[in-house]
Parts: C-alpha cells; structure tokens; sequence
C-alpha cells in the first residue's frame, strides 16, 4: 500500500462526485468499492460524505447544488494539483478557455476552481491547505485515472501545457485518431482523447462520451462489475483488455454517474 500525502502540480489529485442522492450513492460505493464514510453537514442543512478505506480519505460524495427542476444525473469531477488557484484561473483564460466556477477558498481545506479547456470538459483545479488529495492513488478501491473525450483534443492539451507545464506523449491508435497521455515528470498523470466518431453529436449523456472519464483501482474488475450491477449498476462497457495489458470496464451508477475500474 502507498499512502500519499501531497501532489505535484499538474498531478490529478482528487475525484469527487455529485450526486441527487447521498445516501443511495454512499451504499452503492461501499457496495463496490468497499468505502466507509463519515459525514459532515452543508451550509444549507444537507450532508456530504468523507469516503475512506481504512484511515485514508480517498473521495467525497457531495449533494448538488440546488437548482430548479428535476435533478441532474450524479456527476464525477476530477482535478488538477496547482501551487496557485487564482493565477491558474487567470491562465485558464489566456490559454483559450473559460473558468466557470471560483476562485474559492473551502474553509482551510484549499482552494478550488473549475476551468473549461477548449472543446468543453469542466475540470477542477485544487490548491491544497489542510487537505492534500487522495490518500491513496493507484490501488484497489483508490482514484487512479482520468481521460478527457473532446472534440477538439490539441487545442485542450494545448491548453493543459500552458497551465501546468504537462508534457505530452502521443500515442497512434488503430482508427486513425491519437491519443495523448499527460506527463509530469515523466510519469503519465491523465489522457486526452477525441471523442469516438459514433459520439460526435453527443453532448456526453447517455454514455459520458464528452467529458471526464474518471477511473478508479479493483483488484478484479470482473468481480467489480458484479458487485456493482447487483448494486443497481448498468454496464456501459463490459470488460475488456486495454493495450497496457490492464481489464476495465465502465459502469453508470444507479443516480446516473459514469465511471470505469480498472485493474490494479
């Protein structure tokens, strides 16, 4: 086990999810994942959760925000470790894209903002106070990966280099499209890809194909898989092998939020 206790900048650092419904998500996960939680209060009277294996935060399950209408379908958000939130901001909208949410300060946790690369894909971006990131990275059960599907995947890697300094791998792929991974160090931290040709014309409902595809650690992704369908799962991808060798696959939970396993 590898415990973590800071990130780099650039580093994907944290996932969380939004959700219409707390504790139905909280059982789902724990189902899945085997996650305890321990919950605190909103400034609105409602609940978050604070998701652990063992003693290390390695999630948040939060509310969405009130809104008119029917509830959205839950929704992962990734993000990026930066020295300087606000400065990261700023870039954003030099580097071609748009920041849609802070700079705010979350008590003395940190720092966050939300950001909009070229072509669309809201992405977090953390500066971190009293908490660092994930307590865990990588493993079973842990935040592990994370791709953006976009239209437009030079300009947004583009962009992701100008705020962090990522240097860029590309890797050819048999369709005829590139998929790039994004370095820090010389260790790939988050890929970028263009959204699948059957997808275009997806704005990234049904099958999340726009957007942030967040992955997290299982030692068996077939054993995953049917803990989570027997938890209200519907499978969008079945298993399959990657090229690195690894199995994943993808899986909406029951409040309609996307996300891949992936063997670790």
């Amino acid at each position: 086990m590898v415990q973590r206790n800071g990130y780099g900048l650039g580093e994907l650092c944290w996932a969380d999810v939004q959700t219409p419904d707390v504790a139905a998500a909280k059982a789902f996960y724990a189902a899945v994942f085997g996650w305890r939680y321990e919950d605190f209060p909103t400034p609105d009277g409602r609940s978050y959760a604070k998701a652990f294996l063992d003693d290390d935060l390695v999630a948040s399950v939060a509310p969405q925000p009130h809104q008119g209408g029917a509830a959205l379908p839950a929704h992962w958000n990734v993000y990026f470790a930066a020295v300087d939130a606000r400065a990261a901001a700023e870039e954003a909208q030099h580097a071609g894209g748009t920041v849609q949410f802070g700079p705010e300060d979350i008590g003395d946790t940190g720092t966050m903002v939300f950001v909009e690369p070229p072509g669309g894909g809201a992405t977090g971006i953390w500066q971190a106070g009293t908490h660092p990131g994930s307590g865990r990275h990588n493993e079973p059960g842990a935040f592990a990966w994370a791709e953006l599907l976009t239209p437009e995947p030079q300009a947004a890697v583009g962009f992701f280099q100008q705020l962090f300094g990522h240097e860029a791998t590309e890797y050819p792929q048999d369709d005829g499209g590139t998929y790039t991974t994004l370095m820090v160090n010389g260790t790939e931290v988050a890929g970028v890809a263009p959204v699948p040709e059957e997808d275009e014309d997806d704005a990234g409902g049904e099958s999340g194909s726009r957007g942030w595809q967040v992955y997290f650690g299982v030692s068996s992704v077939k054993e995953a898989v049917l803990a989570a369908v027997a938890a209200g799962a519907e499978v969008l991808v079945e298993p399959e092998f990657s090229e690195d060798g690894g199995t994943i696959a993808t899986l909406k939970d029951p409040q309609g939020g996307v996300f891949s396993v992936l063997e670790v």
